[in-house]
């Protein structure tokens, strides 16, 4: 009876939401930035942290973030050889779990993947390259493709870590490999749409981002070897970057794992190990681009970037242990602090106001997003789960989402 009622509200949910502006929810919140649209928040927190509204443990273990749509939290984990998506309530109580893909099962293997929700339908992939759609009312399954398999497609030494992109009638993801680099499902159905050709490259970790410049959409994204633009309505190579050749450090590592940043007509692109970070132009019709500035301060591992104003603000790689939080002028590169806080790791905005999620000891900081230097005005340690602390934050209505491998914390940051 009671799941009768709770089918039944969620329902009446989803048939005002599907009558309403669309409902959504995705990687590193509006449009891929880390810049969340939340207003009336705390600036400031209790010398003891914000207050916990509940929390869950002994959950399915996972790096990736959660999604929120209306009154449910989203999230993936691992459960024996598979990746699972949970449903849970604002209150903190597990609605339904339903495995839709293999698991990564090598190195590292907790769940990467964020669910990108639109209304009443989940978009997925899991460690090993499988692709689904699942209704968000109820865990049903209306579709599963095996796509790096289908695709031919390959795999680095982490597995896949994609979260999946929409537009329109279209849910995009790159297999790489032999016969294509990115293809487009149909996300009504999972039919083929389009292939793009390929590259002859590995899949990075990179989940792409969609841009618009002058009335033209475009996907950017990165591969293991390349920076590309993909036409998203017929799957056309427009331009690659050889964003190798600026690899550094003794590993001349290419382990390429953030989304790019874009503003006005400039892409911005980081990744770990010593790697260069670039700005490219994208030419007026978005059919070409041109290297405006590289950088070699800013190196972000996975833990993202955020622009505000005329500032990129992250954290650099000075090994996989430790690194400094960073601020560059958004036009030149020039740097503007390099300051040491706990640890690298993810960072997210709201407000203008900064919040640094250190993976190693799990502190996170509340900071003013200013040139003039990382100051903390206030920082509390995560008190549950264990691991590294690679989730990156969420907030959504007041409320901060923490993710710590196998637990999930709600904390309310209203003022």
């Amino acid at each position: 009876m009671k799941r009768l009622l709770f089918l039944g509200f969620a329902a009446i949910t989803i048939f005002t939401q599907c009558n309403s502006p669309k409902q959504k929810s995705e990687w590193r919140g509006p449009n891929r930035t880390g810049v969340y649209n939340e207003t009336g928040l705390l600036k400031e927190w209790p010398k003891e942290g914000p207050q916990m509204l509940w929390s869950l443990t002994d959950i399915p273990k996972g790096y990736s973030s959660v999604a929120v749509v209306g009154d449910l939290v989203y999230l993936t984990g691992i459960k024996d050889s598979m990746d699972v998506l949970l449903a849970v309530d604002i209150k903190g109580q597990i609605k339904w779990e339903v495995p839709y893909g293999r698991c990564w099962d090598s190195t590292f293997p907790d769940s990467r993947c964020t669910p990108t929700i639109e209304n009443d339908r989940i978009y997925l992939s899991s460690g090993k390259g499988d692709l689904a759609c699942v209704n968000a009312l109820t865990g049903e399954i209306f579709w599963q493709v095996k796509a790096s398999e289908k695709f031919e497609g390959t795999y680095g030494e982490w597995g896949i870590a994609e979260s999946l992109l929409l537009y329109k009638d279209l849910v995009f993801y790159t297999p790489c490999g032999e016969k294509t680099t990115m293809i487009a499902l149909n996300k009504n159905t999972g039919e083929t749409v389009w292939e793009s050709k390929s590259l002859k490259d590995k899949p990075a970790y990179v989940s792409p981002l969609l841009v618009e410049r002058n009335g033209k959409n475009l996907i950017v994204t990165v591969t293991e070897n390349h920076i590309i633009g993909v036409n998203p309505e017929n799957g056309e190579m427009l331009w690659t970057f050889d964003y190798a050749a600026y690899a550094g450090g003794e590993w001349k590592a290419n382990i390429q794992t953030n989304t790019p940043l874009y503003y006005k007509g400039k892409i911005f692109v980081t990744n770990g190990y010593d790697h260069k970070s670039v700005m490219l132009n994208l030419s007026e019709d978005a059919s070409s681009v041109k290297l405006a500035y590289v950088d070699s301060l800013m190196d972000v591992h996975h833990g993202g970037a955020v622009r505000l104003g005329d500032y990129i603000y992250g954290s650099n790689w000075i090994h996989n242990r430790m690194g400094k939080w960073v601020c560059l002028e958004w036009e030149t590169g020039k740097p503007m602090y390099e300051t040491e806080w706990e640890n690298k790791g993810s960072i997210i905005s709201a407000e203008g106001l900064l919040y640094c999620y250190d993976e190693k000891g799990g502190n996170i900081a509340l900071s003013k997003a200013s040139p003039d230097g990382f100051k903390v005005i206030s920082s509390f340690k995560v008190p549950l789960g264990k691991g590294p602390n690679w989730s990156h934050l969420v907030i959504k209505d007041g409320v901060m989402y923490v993710r710590h491998e196998d637990a999930l914390m709600a904390y309310n940051i209203k003022a």
